[in-house]
């Protein structure tokens, strides 16, 4: 089983673009790159062209596989589908971790997202966030707004347990 993005970090970003990948992210970037073997840097995608569009989605070679795959499922020529194949497509790039455990952030992309002094890691499981910090904070109160408006105490995970009980999984 492959590991998961998970956790929470903040990390500087220089002049250049640079900024490092927290290090248990970059373990499951290497083990999500086919090509990958020690001594090579891993290879990725962030894909900028997603719904939320307040941060980059960054995802394996092979997540980001299975996201076309689910994609290539739609009907060929349906418009959902070429929508699709161009949010994924046209608004994603290809990064690389460098032996120093860095990845460079093109400037449009930190212009975009206002990764300027810091970016913020979050892991989403089989995919992982790069937010600027201010803007993950304004998210995040907003899920804790909804949490707070939750049924069973504001408990999520008692979403999990309903689809258990309708059969869902």
């Amino acid at each position: 089983m492959l590991r998961r993005f998970r956790g929470e970090s903040v990390h500087k970003v220089d002049q250049k673009g640079r900024v490092s990948v927290p290090a248990p992210f970059r373990r499951v970037i290497e083990e999500g790159d086919p090509d990958w073997t020690e001594g090579l840097n891993p290879t990725f995608v962030l894909i900028y062209g997603m719904p939320s569009g307040h941060c980059l989605e960054g995802y394996t070679l092979e997540g980001a596989a299975r996201l076309d795959e689910k994609v290539a499922r739609l009907p060929a020529f349906s418009r959902e589908r070429r929508a699709l194949e161009r949010l994924l497509n046209t608004q994603s790039v290809y990064a690389q971790v460098d032996e120093n455990g860095r990845i460079v952030l093109p400037q449009r992309l930190r212009e975009m997202f206002g990764l300027t002094d810091e970016a913020l890691f979050a892991g989403m499981g089989e995919h992982f966030q790069v937010w600027a910090p201010k803007a993950y904070q304004d998210d995040m109160a907003g899920i804790d707004a909804w949490r707070e408006g939750l049924d069973e105490g504001g408990d999520p995970f008692a979403l999990l347990d309903a689809m258990d009980r309708e059969g869902r999984s």
